[in-house]
């Protein structure tokens, strides 16, 4: 397993990648609901797993329980996601 700020080597090129910490959970859904998650993701060119990342923080912001992703101490535009430094 690589930790934040792991240096990752593809073909002969260093990548550096900042990764925030995740948490893992089971999440058990009816095949309904994860074919109509599994079509949006792909819609949207996701993951169903970043397609249900996406929809809960966005339920998140909305219900005001959650900062939006650009209002961080880290200032305007402040993405906590990946950052990739170029090689």
């Amino acid at each position: 397993m690589r930790g934040p700020g792991t240096v990752v080597c593809v073909r002969g090129h260093a990548t550096w990648l900042i990764m925030a910490e995740r948490k893992s959970f089971l999440l058990r859904l009816d095949p309904e609901t994860f074919e109509a998650v599994q079509r949006w993701a792909a819609d949207d060119l996701r993951s169903v797993n970043g397609q249900v990342e996406f929809l809960l923080r966005r339920a998140l912001v909305d219900a005001g329980r959650m900062q939006a992703r650009g209002v961080s101490r880290a200032g305007p535009g402040a993405s906590p996601g990946r950052a990739v430094r170029p090689g």
